[in-house]
């Protein structure tokens, strides 16, 4: 049986990781995808990829479509485009893919009346139209911040399409998930960012820079990977969720400080304990 999401085009806004990957993955699916992009060269490139079945640069390219994925870069959602929004049917389901979501739900609840706010958990360290890849979703958590204004119907397509990809569905409040995704993501970029900048400068002090370069092997690569990443990205989620980041970061402080200490007082058996108690821990996160 067709779900109401399926009897329209698809259409996404922007065609990068996640666009780009929705893209392929619904056009695998049989859905007819409409894409709006940028760029002549986005939309060049993104048809010889094959990421959609119409890519235009003309937001008219939505006008049929019955659900539009926004996924478009934080900046660009808090301060849309006024051509695309004067683009978007308004009998159309309309969600996003920002990581941060209380001023996003705030914005576009006044902007669309059927808007849908939701973020999918899922990502690489690559961007651009040449990032999209099958399957990114799977597995993944969808989560969705519905308010009491949220249309259910809206809220349902969101679902359907989040769970055709095999995403993990899930709803919360728009603030929970921010404070929840400052500390497992927005909060851990910073926090590898750093690593990488101690690691330089620790080298640079030692007279041993290219030594602690050539020994660097994947358990630095593992701690480091995010901080080495997209540095505009990074730059906005601290921007649009700081008070939530600052919040995160004063707990890791407050951590390393205690695991610091133990070093600095030779409580071995303490730290050992601590580090039991994050190897036990670890899982639950993954």
């Amino acid at each position: 049986m067709t779900t109401p999401w399926r009897e329209r085009p698809v259409g996404i806004v922007g065609l990068g990781l996640i666009g780009g990957s929705l893209g392929l993955d619904l056009l695998g699916q049989g859905v007819e995808v409409r894409a709006l992009v940028h760029r002549a060269s986005t939309a060049e490139r993104a048809r010889e990829r094959k990421l959609a079945s119409r890519i235009e640069q003309d937001p008219s390219v939505l006008a049929e479509c019955g659900l539009i994925v926004l996924a478009l870069p934080l900046d660009r959602l808090l301060n849309p485009d006024p051509e695309l929004l004067a683009a978007l049917p308004r009998q159309a389901v309309i969600t996003d893919v920002g990581s941060v979501k209380q001023p996003i739900a705030t914005l576009w609840q006044q902007k669309h009346p059927r808007f849908v706010a939701s973020h999918p958990m899922a990502g690489t360290a690559e961007a651009g139209v040449e990032a999209g890849l099958t399957g990114l979703f799977a597995g993944r958590p969808w989560v969705a911040t519905p308010t009491e204004q949220t249309d259910p119907e809206a809220l349902a397509s969101v679902q359907g399409l989040a769970e055709s990809l095999g995403s993990q569905w899930l709803t919360c409040p728009a603030a929970a998930h921010d404070r929840a995704v400052a500390l497992i993501s927005h909060m851990p970029v910073l926090v590898s960012a750093a690593l990488l900048q101690a690691a330089e400068q620790g080298g640079e002090a030692a007279s041993a820079a290219a030594l602690v370069r050539q020994l660097a092997s994947s358990g630095f690569a593992d701690t480091s990977r995010i901080g080495g990443g997209n540095p505009e990205l990074g730059t906005l989620m601290a921007r649009c969720n700081r008070s939530a980041v600052l919040e995160a970061l004063n707990h890791y402080r407050q951590q390393l400080g205690a695991l610091e200490a133990l070093v600095e007082s030779e409580e071995w058996d303490a730290l050992q304990g601590a580090l039991s108690h994050c190897q036990a821990l670890r899982p639950e996160f993954l």
